[in-house]
């Protein structure tokens, strides 16, 4: 991700009441959150019916529907819509699940760190209901998976958000991942 401290600036001041600084900032994050949709549905490989485009129009709606947030940076709001874009790929996977003649669910692989071949990788309503029984187990190490897979954060970004060291976000990552493969890979 780029352009951390105009992002942050510009952040802080849409909070403060500026529609100029939205004005300025919706291109930047527009085009960040774009790239990290297109990056995350190109690892689908089956079923994709969700276009990027698609998916950062409903991230923002969502955004724009809950209470005025007070924006610290970047890596919060980052932070915020990586989890906003997981609810929307879950909630488009759940509605091709129920529609009578839909298909299969929209197939999103974590392939950089499963060792499963593509025909068996997990769907996306797979890769949620893991994370939700990780959750429960550790919910940081969840919460780190969620911002690094969906929300594109580098290991630093993840850490700032967290409250931890960026080692500690290291290890957390690596065991959460290990936790997921073991759990995901009873039922792929």
């Amino acid at each position: 991700m780029s352009e951390g401290p105009s992002i942050t600036r510009l952040l802080v001041e849409w909070s403060n009441g500026s529609s100029a600084a939205l004005d300025e900032l919706t291109p930047h994050i527009y085009r960040e959150l774009h790239g990290l949709a297109r990056m995350y549905l190109r690892r689908n490989r089956r079923n994709q019916t969700l276009q990027a485009t698609v998916l950062i129009n409903e991230v923002y709606l969502r955004l724009i529907e809950q209470a005025p947030i007070h924006w610290e940076g970047r890596s919060q709001f980052f932070g915020i819509t990586a989890r906003l874009m997981r609810n929307v790929l879950v909630d488009h996977a759940r509605a091709r699940h129920a529609a009578k003649r839909g298909g299969d669910a929209v197939s999103i692989t974590l392939e950089e760190t499963m060792a499963l071949s593509p025909e068996h990788a997990p769907d996306i309503l797979e890769v949620h209901d893991a994370l939700c029984r990780l959750g429960q187990v550790d919910g940081r190490k969840a919460r780190i998976i969620e911002l690094r897979y969906f929300g594109g954060m580098t290991y630093d970004e993840i850490a700032s958000v967290s409250g931890v060291a960026a080692a500690t976000v290291k290890r957390d990552l690596r065991l959460g991942e290990a936790w997921l493969r073991r759990d995901l890979g009873g039922r792929a």
